[in-house]
């Protein structure tokens, strides 16, 4: 049995809804845990999730900071699962919940990338043939998640991948391996995820020939997580409008009418969002701030 084959095994079995502690928490909105077996690591894993009531819809698996999966990360989950999407916030800590940064620092440097990889690419898996899933996934991620966004998306095809100042130390040949747009998200005062290593990103995706959108913000790292004392509350909210906007393009499902118009003598034709109406526009390889 191969390893896809093995997916979707474990997902007509425990996967595909071994939930517990569902409940209603907003209109039109349940939350669950979720397990998946992971078929190289022989072990399980679980993960947030929470699903609207409309279906079909896009999916956004959502990855932690270094914190782990804390509530903040579950909030973001139910923000996205408000709008309209599947949210799958995934744990890559085992349960493990930091509260300092030196506990965090431990348990990030636990984390096997072998292991990593596969459980995110099972989630992604997992998410695209859910039966409310219209198809489109993007991976969502912040500090040490923003890396692991960007690593789900080389390692798995995605139609979208954002990053919040996260690792993104890659050639262009680890690159090309991207199927859909990127936008990152940066902070001028990071003393991590610096200028240089956003710039060398920036030459390997334009080597590779990729499409991407990056934004710079006059902030510090970690400036969207509303529980930090770095967090800067109007560039975070610049930052999210702009993420929105980005999934809504690339992950929403829409219908396209055509109709004959007399006056003109030509076929015409439109394309409404199922949730929301969305003019698509082009992307460009661009530098933002």
């Amino acid at each position: 049995m191969d390893r896809r084959t093995a997916i979707k095994t474990i997902g007509a079995v425990p996967l595909a809804m071994a939930a517990v502690n569902t409940k209603n928490v907003a209109a039109n909105v349940s939350e669950s845990m979720v397990e998946a077996e992971l078929w190289m690591a022989d072990q399980s894993v679980a993960a947030f999730f929470v699903e609207p009531e409309i279906a079909p819809a896009g999916s956004v698996l959502l990855i932690h900071e270094w914190w782990g999966l804390n509530q903040q990360i579950k909030n973001v989950a139910l923000k996205m699962a408000g709008l309209g999407y599947l949210a799958l916030a995934v744990d890559l800590y085992g349960g493990n919940v930091a509260t300092d940064p030196n506990e965090a620092r431990e348990l990030m440097n636990e984390v096997h990338p072998d292991i990593a990889t596969e459980t995110l690419v099972t989630w992604i898996d997992w998410l695209r043939g859910h039966s409310k899933s219209n198809g489109k996934v993007g991976t969502l991620g912040w500090c040490f998640g923003g890396g692991w966004s960007l690593n789900a998306s080389i390692a798995a095809p995605v139609d979208a991948t954002v990053i919040y100042y996260g690792r993104c130390a890659k050639g262009a040949e680890e690159l090309s391996a991207l199927s859909g747009p990127v936008q990152g998200h940066f902070a001028t005062r990071d003393q991590w995820i610096n200028q240089e290593m956003v710039g060398g990103f920036e030459k390997a995706m334009d080597e590779a020939g990729k499409t991407y959108e990056n934004y710079w913000y006059e902030a510090d790292h970690a400036f969207a997580n509303p529980t930090s004392e770095r967090h800067d509350q109007e560039d975070a909210q610049l930052a999210w409008t702009r993420t929105l906007q980005f999934i809504d393009q690339h992950l929403s499902w829409f219908f396209e009418f055509e109709w004959y118009d007399a006056s003109k003598n030509a076929r015409c034709h439109s394309e409404f969002e199922r949730w929301r109406r969305f003019t698509i526009g082009n992307s460009k390889n661009s530098r933002m701030s």
